[in-house]
């Protein structure tokens, strides 16, 4: 999943609720920002939460 950084918590809990591991969380690089969108509003995302 990506996200913006007012959304990184409910990207969390969906995946510990849907695969009950731990995600591994990192920043997106500066050429993956330009053109990503948080999956949960229009903001530009800047973490990805998976595994």
């Amino acid at each position: 999943m990506k996200c913006c950084q007012d959304h990184i918590e409910l990207a969390l809990d969906m995946y510990v609720d849907e695969y009950e591991l731990p995600p591994e969380m990192r920043l997106l690089t500066e050429n993956e920002m330009l053109s990503t969108t948080c999956e949960f509003c229009q903001n530009k995302a800047i973490y990805v939460v998976g595994n």
